[in-house]
């Protein structure tokens, strides 16, 4: 189990800035990680009310749980791994094996038995260490749609965030402020369900 504060500023990106960003930056990464994010809520999305996010992540054959709960500044995630098998139980709902975040979900009066899946949203992932944090591009699929994102996590709120800026003014990148994954992800759950 593990508890941090995450500080992330994040800015959605055009396919092609992508592709330059992944083309400029070939010496820092390898290929890029695919993950797949299940989110979980209730039925009446108790978690997004309380601005909350649950979901197993399953990536290089490793799994883990994360509760993502609002900070001051970032977010705290309170984090367990799992087993293949624990993952497989709780994608199935038939336990909820993630101890750790299960005391915290309890903590908000978040009831584990009315917890249901509520998709999946694939991302292919490059990241590596850059200016005093880690940068990372990504393009995900979720709902039949893709987007690209730029993220730049830091220890540091105020020089973070300059540097952030700096970044994309110095690669011509157009500020586009982006949602959380699991904000854009939502809308499109929702707006996909009203096409049906």
């Amino acid at each position: 189990m593990s508890k941090e504060l995450e500080i992330e500023f994040k800015n959605m990106l055009t396919k092609e800035e992508y592709a330059h960003l992944l083309k400029e930056f070939a010496d820092f990464h390898i290929n890029p990680v695919t993950q797949h994010n299940h989110y979980f809520d209730t039925a009446d999305f108790e978690l997004k009310r309380q601005k909350s996010a649950l979901r197993i992540r399953q990536k290089n054959g490793r799994f883990e749980c994360t509760l993502k709960i609002p900070a001051t500044v970032g977010h705290y995630e309170i984090t367990d791994q799992l087993t293949r098998e624990q993952a497989r139980r709780m994608l199935e709902l038939n336990t909820f094996e993630a101890t750790e975040v299960a005391e915290a979900l309890q903590t908000m009066d978040v009831s584990l038995p009315e917890l249901k899946q509520i998709g999946t949203l694939t991302t292919h992932r490059v990241e590596f260490e850059y200016l005093d944090g880690l940068l990372v591009i990504d393009h995900s699929e979720y709902n039949g749609q893709e987007d690209f994102e730029l993220e730049f996590e830091v220890s540091d709120a105020e020089a973070g965030h300059k540097r952030f800026l700096e970044f994309l003014d110095q690669h011509k990148i157009q500020e586009r402020p982006a949602n959380k994954k699991i904000a854009r992800f939502m809308q499109s759950a929702a707006a996909h369900s009203e096409d049906q």
